[in-house]
């Protein structure tokens, strides 16, 4: 195999919060008008059970950015002991709520709760998260529907890069429902040849090194090196991991006093599924851990969202 060398041009950061903040303005501009010409205001409403701390923190993102954006957001909390009835009531409840026009789970929900039924449970017409069997279907049939919003949120930014996707060859690593999955349905939707690779691919590294785009989405810290990216590629890190030992973050990010400065501080370090150091350094874009993929799954919530609105309001 060739040795993996540093190209001779600077890897393109992909900021995926000021692409986020692009398309949360637009939405602002596009509520705006639309409360401006008599309509009413977009409502999205989460469901939270249980307490934790992560997931608390994801709602409180959506719910803040829903109200910049000048929508209504509602957030339901409910004790890790609710019983499945209950959440299924509370559904319905928004389900025929005219000034809900999105319904979001925020997952994973405690055990024993049924993830799928009760996704199954939400109108399709409200379900902004694209979890629902038909909006899946209509996904991969090619048909409108909503798409989930991280990688829908890919999509995007490559699109905002002036990235061209036709004819290229895309590899997934992760098949998750939530990311890997639709990520290549709309990978091939947009004319990609598309790869997936998961915890049972035979010669993952020499399938990564095919990728013209390599999308890492296993949940693992740095798992993906130089020795998984074809000089030249753009790399998209879904990942999103905390580490808290010192010298695990000296060894990924060398030298890197701003990253030792945040674990003084927090106690942790948020890190990719890619070796973002030594990755950047072949690739030809990137996206870091933080500021890549994550704020583009709430501003991508907030466009589904005010396009249920729309629709539900028999508008354009």
């Amino acid at each position: 195999m060739t040795p993996l060398t540093r190209r001779e041009t600077a890897c393109t950061l992909l900021d995926g919060q000021r692409i986020a903040a692009e398309i949360r303005a637009e939405v602002a501009t596009e509520v705006a008008q639309l409360v401006g010409q008599g309509g009413r205001r977009p409502g999205l409403a989460v469901l939270i059970v249980g307490a934790d701390p992560a997931s608390r923190v994801y709602v409180g993102a959506k719910t803040r950015a829903c109200d910049k954006a000048g929508m209504i957001g509602r957030t339901i909390e409910l004790e890790a002991t609710v019983s499945e009835a209950e959440l299924e009531a509370q559904i319905d409840r928004f389900n025929d709520d005219d000034t809900v026009d999105g319904i979001l789970i925020q997952l994973p929900l405690p055990a024993g709760l049924g993830n799928r039924r009760l996704l199954e449970r939400i109108d399709p017409a409200k379900d902004v998260d694209g979890f629902h069997p038909y909006n899946i279907g209509q996904l991969w049939l090619g048909e409108p529907g909503f798409e989930p919003a991280t990688p829908s949120g890919v999509i995007e930014l490559l699109r905002r890069y002036d990235i061209a996707l036709a004819g290229k060859h895309a590899v997934i690593v992760g098949r998750s429902a939530i990311v890997g999955k639709p990520m290549a349905g709309l990978l091939l939707r947009h004319h990609c040849t598309v790869s997936i690779c998961h915890s049972r691919t035979r010669d993952l590294a020499e399938i990564c090194r095919q990728a013209d785009i390599l999308v890492a989405a296993v949940g693992r810290t740095a798992f993906l090196g130089p020795d998984h990216v074809k000089p030249g590629a753009v790399v998209i890190d879904v990942g999103m991991n905390r580490i808290t030992d010192p010298a695990e973050v000296e060894r990924l990010y060398p030298g890197d006093r701003k990253r030792r400065a945040t674990l003084a501080r927090r106690g942790e370090v948020l890190v990719g599924d890619i070796d973002f150091t030594r990755v950047s350094a072949i690739a030809s874009a990137i996206t870091p851990v933080p500021r890549g993929v994550g704020p583009l799954t709430v501003a991508m919530l907030l466009v589904n969202t005010l396009r249920a609105s729309r629709l539900r309001q028999g508008l354009k």
